[in-house]
């Protein structure tokens, strides 16, 4: 298997754009994924520059409904007339920033008829299914740093039923795939326990100040029970991976466009 990350917070070198988001190209044994979009066609230019025809691309999968991960499925949709569009079910429900930002996908993209409407488990093919863990007993509660969504025509904090994570199965290991695992990073890998993780973990709104070092130091001891190697991105936070850094060691990787991940 092989991951490529198309578009990113930061880049590998000059060569490449970056943008505040997240786009991953995926090539497993038999299927061609797009995982996520970015905010812009950023992921379509770098594709160019790697050399990757995403028009041959199989499958769009989109991690949850913010703009930073599915703003760029316009693009694609243009590139690509095929490939259906895994969704989950409340991705296009209004989602806010702490400030009260629109955050959300465009409406208009409700209207593609390839969008494929999931639950809270699509299991896509006989190695990959996709999960929400919204009926999962979660260890550690959900922290929204101040996002929102509106349910019952009322603002509330973030609960993240949107955010799916794909699993894939090959060669007798399991590779999480994940956006921003909001629902929390730890949770996630107590979960699932995959071999290799690969994703943003959210911990950008962690300062990394003294009480926010303890934070992580805590977040990167549990991650350290798992016997999964991580590799991280975009909503992470460089300093905030630095730090983990120190303590993770080789167990953690940051990931930039241009980079590829050879499995």
């Amino acid at each position: 298997m092989k991951i490529t990350v198309l578009t990113e917070n930061t880049a590998k070198n000059e060569t490449f754009k970056c943008e505040h988001g997240l786009s991953l190209y995926i090539e497993t044994n038999d299927k061609k994924i797009l995982f996520d979009a970015g905010q812009s066609d950023i992921f379509l230019k770098n594709s160019k520059t790697l050399g990757i025809d995403l028009g041959t691309v199989d499958l769009c999968i989109l991690s949850h409904g913010h703009y930073d991960h599915g703003g760029g499925l316009k693009y694609f949709l243009e590139i690509n007339n095929t490939a259906p569009i895994y969704i989950n079910e409340h991705a296009f429900e209004p989602h806010f920033n702490g400030k009260g930002k629109y955050i959300g996908l465009y409406p208009v993209l409700k209207e593609s008829k390839r969008l494929v409407i999931t639950n809270d488990v699509c299991k896509i093919d006989g190695n990959m299914t996709l999960y929400t863990c919204n009926d999962k007993a979660l260890t550690y509660p959900i922290e929204p740093y101040g996002l929102t969504c509106i349910k019952n025509q009322e603002k509330s904090p973030e609960d993240f039923r949107h955010e799916q994570y794909l699993l894939i199965n090959e060669n007798g290991r399991k590779i999480l795939i994940s956006g921003c695992s909001h629902k929390g990073i730890v949770n996630i890998a107590e979960i699932f326990n995959p071999d290799i993780l690969v994703g943003g973990f959210h911990f950008k709104d962690i300062e990394p100040d003294e009480q926010g070092k303890e934070i992580l130091k805590e977040k990167a001891r549990l991650l350290l029970k798992e016997k999964t190697t991580y590799y991280t991105c975009h909503c992470t936070g460089t300093l905030q991976f630095d730090y983990l850094k120190e303590i993770m060691g080789n167990r953690v990787k940051y990931i930039s466009a241009g980079t590829e991940i050879n499995i």
